[in-house]
C-alpha cells in the first residue's frame, strides 16, 4: 500500500528537481542557487554563453558532481545524498549523458566500448549481444550510416564517434534512458546526419522520454526544445516556453561575451592577392582569402587539410616564424596540452617569435596572453590555471587566440567552432575578415552551412575528391548540397 503510492507519486511527479543548488569549486562559484524542474516528455532547450553554468548543471543532474548547497530529487524523492548516491539515483532514474569531449576508448571496438558501461551482459556470447544491440540503436538514429560493430574506434572520424557515443547512450540497458543530456551533440556531424539525430530527438520525447540540449546552434535549439532555459554566471536567467522566444529575444537574453566595444569591425571588400598554397588534390588559396572546405563529413576534408598542414611544417624553413598554425576542431587529441596552464597553451606558438635564444620574455608572454583573454573573452579570473579548469567553449576560444597571435601568414582551421557560442563565433568571424584583409590566408573546414557562407570560395568535398568549386553568390547551401550528393544532372 505505501508501496503502491509511493509507486504512483514516482511516476507523477517530476524526473528531477533541483532547489537553490549552489557550486562552488574553491573561491569559484559556478552555480549560484539554480532551481529547476524536468518532466516526462520535455525536451529543455540550455543557452548560455560559454562559461556561464551549463556543464556543471547537468554534471550535477547526472550526478557526476554533488552540490555544496540545495537539494536534489529524482523522481520526487529528496534526501541527502552523498555523491555516491546522487550517482546512484541518477542511474536508476535513466539518466544519462553524451558530453562535448567523448569517452569513448580509441583502441577498443564500437561493440567493446557499448560493452563498458554495462551491468547485465551475459558472460558468454557477450559480443555478439553488444554488436546486436549497439547496431540495433545505431540504425535507428542514423539510418544509412557506415560503422561496423567490430571497426576499432581510433579508425573513425569524429563524425563517426560522436554517432557511436550517441548510439550507446540511447541503448537499450537495465535501466530504461528516462532523460537524454545532450551537450552540442551535433557539433562534430554534418546538415543531413545532424538532422537524423533531431529527428530522433523529437520521436523520444513523444514516446515520453526527456531531453536536455545543450547547443549554440540556435537553430536546433527551436527546432527540438519544447522549453527553453537561459543561463548566464552560474543563474537561471530566463526559463519559457520556446514559442515565447524568437531568435533576437533569446540572443539578447543570454547577453553578450565580450564587453560591448570590443567586437572587431568587419573590414570593407578584400581583393584576392597572388597564389600561396596549391596542392595535388586541386585545393588552392590566395593571400586575402578566406577558402571553404564542404561537404558531408568524413569525405576528405579532414584529410587534405592534414595533408597540406604536414607538408608545410616539415619542411624547413630557415626562419623563426611559422608558415602555418593550425586551429583543431577535436581540441582533446590535436590542440591541447592537458598538463599545462592556459597561458602555456594559449602562448604556445608564439613562444620562438619573442624569445631570444634559449631564454623566453615572460612580460611579453603575460601581456600578450591578457591581450588575447580580453579580445575574444576567455572566462578565468586566473591564466596560470589548468587549461581543463576551462568549459570546452572557452577551451577552442584559447586555441584560436593562439593562432591569430602567431604571425603565420595561413591558417588552417579544421571544424574548430565546436562548442563555441554564438556571440563569440560572430567576434571571431569578424577577427578572421580583419585578419584576412591584412594579408592572412584562411583554409577553413567546417560543418555548419552559416560558417561556410563567410567564406570567398568553397570546395566541396565528395568521396574523398572535390566535386565543386563555389565562388561568391553561387556559395549557397542549395548548391552545396547539390555536389555533396552527386545530384546534378549531366549537360543533355
Amino acid at each position: 500500500m505505501n508501496t503502491a503510492i509511493s509507486e504512483t507519486h514516482a511516476s507523477t511527479a517530476p524526473l528531477v528537481h533541483l532547489d537553490a543548488v549552489q557550486k562552488h569549486f574553491g573561491k569559484l562559484q559556478a552555480l549560484k542557487g539554480a532551481s529547476l524542474s524536468i518532466s516526462a516528455g520535455e525536451c529543455l532547450g540550455l543557452v548560455g554563453h560559454n562559461g556561464a553554468g551549463k556543464s556543471t548543471l547537468v554534471k550535477i543532474i547526472n550526478g557526476r558532481l554533488p552540490p555544496t548547497l540545495g537539494t536534489i530529487s529524482y523522481r520526487g524523492m529528496s534526501h541527502s545524498y552523498t555523491a555516491d548516491d546522487n550517482a546512484e539515483q541518477a542511474h536508476t532514474t535513466g539518466i544519462r549523458s553524451v558530453f562535448q569531449e567523448l569517452s569513448l576508448c580509441p583502441n577498443l571496438t564500437v561493440l567493446e566500448n557499448y560493452r563498458v558501461p554495462f551491468r547485465d551482459m551475459p558472460r558468454r556470447s557477450w559480443r555478439r549481444v553488444a554488436g546486436a544491440r549497439v547496431m540495433q540503436s545505431l540504425d535507428t538514429i542514423f539510418p544509412g550510416h557506415a560503422i561496423q560493430a567490430r571497426d576499432t574506434v581510433e579508425n573513425l572520424s569524429i563524425a563517426e564517434r560522436q554517432m557511436v557515443e550517441i548510439a550507446i547512450a540511447f541503448s537499450s540497458r537495465t535501466h530504461p534512458a528516462r532523460l537524454m543530456i545532450l551537450d552540442e551533440p551535433t557539433s562534430s556531424l554534418d546538415a543531413a546526419i545532424a538532422r537524423q539525430l533531431l529527428d530522433y530527438i523529437k520521436t523520444f520525447c513523444r514516446a515520453g522520454g526527456s531531453v536536455i540540449f545543450i547547443s549554440h546552434m540556435l537553430g536546433e535549439i527551436f527546432d527540438v526544445a519544447s522549453r527553453i532555459i537561459v543561463m548566464k554566471d552560474g543563474l537561471i536567467t530566463d526559463d519559457r516556453p520556446t514559442a515565447d522566444f524568437n531568435r533576437q529575444s533569446l540572443v539578447d537574453a543570454m547577453g553578450h561575451v565580450i564587453p560591448e566595444g570590443e567586437a572587431v569591425a568587419q573590414s570593407g571588400t578584400r581583393i584576392p592577392g597572388e597564389r600561396v598554397l596549391s596542392t595535388d588534390s586541386g585545393l588552392n588559396a590566395r593571400k586575402h582569402e578566406i577558402v571553404g572546405l564542404a561537404g558531408l563529413a568524413g569525405h576528405g576534408q579532414t584529410r587534405a587539410l592534414a595533408s597540406f598542414y604536414l607538408e608545410s611544417t616539415s619542411r624547413w624553413q630557415g626562419s623563426r616564424n611559422s608558415r602555418v598554425v593550425f586551429v583543431a576542431g577535436d581540441r582533446a587529441r590535436d590542440g591541447l596540452m592537458p598538463l599545462w596552464s592556459i597561458l602555456q597553451n594559449l602562448s604556445l606558438k608564439t613562444l620562438i617569435e619573442f624569445g631570444t635564444r634559449f631564454f623566453i620574455d615572460r612580460q611579453q608572454e603575460q601581456q600578450l596572453a591578457a591581450d588575447w583573454k580580453q579580445k575574444i573573452g576567455i572566462r578565468t579570473d586566473d591564466l596560470d590555471s589548468p587549461i581543463l579548469s576551462l568549459s570546452g567553449g572557452n577551451q577552442q576560444k584559447v586555441l584560436f587566440a593562439r593562432a591569430l597571435a602567431s604571425s603565420a601568414p595561413i591558417v588552417v582551421m579544421d571544424d574548430p567552432m565546436r562548442g563555441v557560442d554564438v556571440g563569440t563565433k560572430k567576434d571571431v568571424y569578424a577577427m578572421i575578415q580583419q585578419e584576412a584583409a591584412k594579408g592572412r590566408t584562411f583554409l577553413w573546414y567546417s560543418t555548419e552551412t552559416d560558417e561556410i557562407l563567410e567564406c570567398d570560395r568553397v570546395f566541396v568535398f565528395r568521396d574523398g575528391q572535390i566535386s565543386a568549386e563555389l565562388i561568391g553568390d553561387d556559395i549557397t547551401e542549395e548548391n552545396i548540397l547539390t555536389a555533396s550528393f552527386g545530384m546534378k544532372e549531366n549537360a543533355a
